[in-house]
């Protein structure tokens, strides 16, 4: 690929064109600027200054020629002197006017009107001294004729001069004036013209950039996306160009010899990928239900190990003194807490094949009554946890009725578990259950730490715990299957709960699940 034909080289000539282009119209404009900023700045130093101290001159030499005849008409001594003061103080505003004039770079012509106004005014302070002098004399009528002679000449000659300065100076401003706005029009003009040159080559090349460039890149691009939607029936344009877009579109032959395997290989590769995807996400589900498992059982067997391990030692104190009664009643314990613990690992178990494999598979639904199976839960909660007391109102018995009684006892098991570790000793726990016409209806009530209100929507979900339950073992699935074994034998849970205030479980249990062919017992 020859170097001059490359879009890279293409592009850094448009480039430096560009960068020249705007550094010439960037010098231009500079120029006509100087240019103008030279006559405003010859306005603003020159004319603008004059102006100020010749209207200064103006008033303050008029003021004189009225303090003048002030003190000429002067009543007395007193008077005379303040006037005299006052002609002091307006010679004074005079010198300084001409010491700014002076201090004007001014044109020859100008300084020589100014001379003259000098000269002028000069003869007229000489001769308004010799009048203040025959006044303050009492020589009135003497100081009257001068005032009104030899003085007024002096002063309308001087003023004469003053008011031909004042007109050149006018007239010179405004001719700097129109030479400032002539030179901000050539200016604007010529800046105006380089940006409609500037934005015509800027078009021009924007038009060869998009029909030499970008449109052959929007066909690659297109091609390619056409190409990896496996569509091989695509034409590539511009492979016998000699610069970088030919090479790309020679690139992209390349490509489409090799999309028909690319393609069978992705197939291939989708496929495995889903299969090892399916066995990652067994392995997951797995190593969850192990970790579950691991924590449940570290906490549902602390109880019972601990009240094995404390009657085992006290048997062990008072094994020369204790008598068969109190043996007995501690071996009772201990095999109440072996029971329990056999019951837990059998719960364990059972709570990992309904997750794992799908409750319905082990329901075996036969007739039996509800309030022995909370009876028994009861004694088991009241044995392990003596510190929460556990009130049980059961109405009329039996409560016959038909459903699985070991998941049923597992959900009550896992209530009453709930309610016992978050009431911490606050309050009594009370189940109770009724029949009520063809339903069975039992609650769980406790008076412990409650559950938040946003999240009570979300306490059967798996895994899920309460906000407010830091530093509480658990692993957020007994309420989860509580609801799905409810669930299986057609029936409902509801929780009612103030945070701080505890909270009610209420299980609603049809007597005959739908679909068992057995009348419902009376």
């Amino acid at each position: 690929m020859a170097q001059t034909q490359s879009i890279r080289f293409r592009l850094l000539l448009a480039f430096f064109l560009g960068f020249l282009l705007v550094a010439v119209l960037g010098l231009v404009s500079l120029w006509r600027l100087t240019g103008y900023h030279a006559a405003a700045s010859h306005i603003r130093d020159t004319y603008l200054p004059n102006t100020q101290f010749l209207g200064d001159l103006n008033n303050f030499t008029s003021d004189f020629r009225a303090a003048e005849a002030a003190a000429l008409l002067a009543a007395g001594e007193s008077e005379r002197q303040a006037r005299r003061r006052e002609i002091e103080q307006i010679d004074g505003h005079i010198a300084v006017a001409r010491q700014g004039f002076e201090h004007v770079p001014n044109l020859a012509s100008e300084v020589d009107l100014y001379q003259e106004f000098v000269r002028d005014w000069q003869r007229y302070r000489e001769g308004a001294e010799r009048v203040l002098t025959l006044s303050a004399a009492a020589r009135n009528a003497e100081a009257t004729e001068l005032y009104n002679g030899d003085s007024r000449m002096a002063y309308d000659k001087a003023s004469e001069a003053l008011d031909v300065l004042t007109e050149r100076n006018r007239l010179s401003a405004r001719d700097a004036s129109l030479k400032a706005d002539t030179a901000y029009e050539q200016a604007l003009w010529l800046i105006l013209a380089g940006l409609l040159l500037a934005g015509a080559i800027l078009l021009s090349g924007l038009t060869y950039f998009r029909r030499s460039i970008l449109q052959p890149l929007l066909h690659l691009a297109h091609s390619m996306h056409r190409l990896a939607d496996q569509d091989m029936d695509i034409q590539v344009e511009g492979a016998s160009r000699n610069d970088e877009i030919g090479e790309m579109a020679r690139a992209m032959l390349v490509f489409r010899g090799n999309a028909v395997d690319l393609a069978v290989n992705q197939r291939t590769l989708a496929e495995q990928a889903s299969l090892l995807g399916e066995k990652l996400a067994h392995e997951r589900r797995l190593t969850q239900l192990q970790r579950n498992f691991v924590s449940m059982a570290s906490h549902e067997f602390r109880t019972p190990l601990t009240i094995i391990d404390g009657e085992a030692q006290r048997l062990f104190n008072t094994r020369n003194r204790a008598d068969a009664d109190s043996v007995g009643e501690r071996a009772g314990t201990i095999r109440q807490a072996v029971a329990r613990m056999t019951g837990v690992i059998s719960n364990l178990i059972e709570s990992a094949r309904l997750i794992e494999e799908g409750a319905d598979l082990f329901v075996h639904p036969t007739e039996f009554d509800l309030a022995a199976v909370l009876d028994e839960v009861c004694g088991l909660y009241r044995a392990m946890a003596p510190h929460a007391p556990i009130v049980a109102q059961i109405g009329e018995r039996p409560l016959t009725m038909v459903g699985d009684q070991k998941l049923l006892f597992q959900v009550f098991s896992n209530m009453m578990s709930n309610a016992v570790k978050y009431s911490r000793g606050k309050g009594a726990i009370h189940a109770s259950a009724e029949r009520r016409d063809h339903t069975m209806v039992v609650v769980i009530q406790d008076g412990g730490m409650g559950i938040p209100a946003p999240d009570i929507g979300r306490v059967f979900d798996q895994h899920f715990r309460g906000s407010n339950v830091s530093g509480v073992v658990g692993t957020g699935i007994g309420l989860y299957l509580v609801k799905t074994v409810i669930d299986l034998h057609g029936g409902g849970i509801a929780v009612e709960s103030i945070e701080g205030q505890g909270a009610t479980f209420t299980v609603t249990l049809p007597v005959v699940p739908s679909g068992y062919g057995k009348r419902s017992p009376e």
